[in-house]
């Protein structure tokens, strides 16, 4: 079953520009596929990530998961992790699976409902999806967003506060 619609630009490449630095993973690699693991149905874990080189004036980081390739005119938000103090510059395999850290970062309510990652999910027999996993390195210590906020006001409030983003894109199709 094919939807047959055209490719969604990248998300990243519309937002007004910032600054890059690097994230790297042992669990997923630009354009390869993710693991059973990183799925809904899977293992529904989120992936190890590590960050470099951001700037210097970094007061914070926020995190994401989006798939922009969703059949939905807004996308699918997967984990949208607030708050991670600067000092942090890595997440261990799993680090999405409760709401809050015990450095005080929080998770925000992402699209299947719940505050945590929630794995690669796309239709059966679709065209592949991409995974936008983000970290943002943003110039306040923290967004003012809580917990109730979702991930479009989250997005919001990045667009006035980012520094520079680091980006790792895997991909994830599920066979008909």
């Amino acid at each position: 079953m094919s939807l047959d619609r055209p490719v969604t630009p990248d998300p990243y490449e519309l937002l007004p520009k910032a600054g890059s630095f690097t994230v790297t993973s042992t669990d997923v690699a630009n354009g390869e596929p993710l693991s059973d693991d990183h799925a809904f149905a899977g293992g529904n874990t989120s992936p190890q990530l590590r960050w470099s080189g951001f700037p210097e004036e970094t007061k914070a980081f926020v995190v994401t998961c989006f798939d922009p390739d969703a059949p939905i005119v807004s996308g699918f938000w997967h984990w949208v992790l607030v708050n991670l103090p600067a000092t942090v510059t890595s997440l261990e395999t799993g680090a999405g699976t409760t709401e809050r850290l015990e450095n005080g970062a929080f998770h925000v309510r992402n699209d299947f409902g719940t505050k945590n990652f929630g794995g690669a999910a796309p239709p059966a027999g679709d065209q592949v999806h991409r995974y936008y996993f983000v970290v943002h390195a943003i110039d306040v210590e923290a967004l003012d967003v809580d917990a109730d906020a979702t991930p479009a006001v989250v997005s919001f409030n990045l667009a006035f506060h980012t520094l520079a983003r680091a980006i790792i894109t895997p991909t994830y199709q599920i066979a008909e």
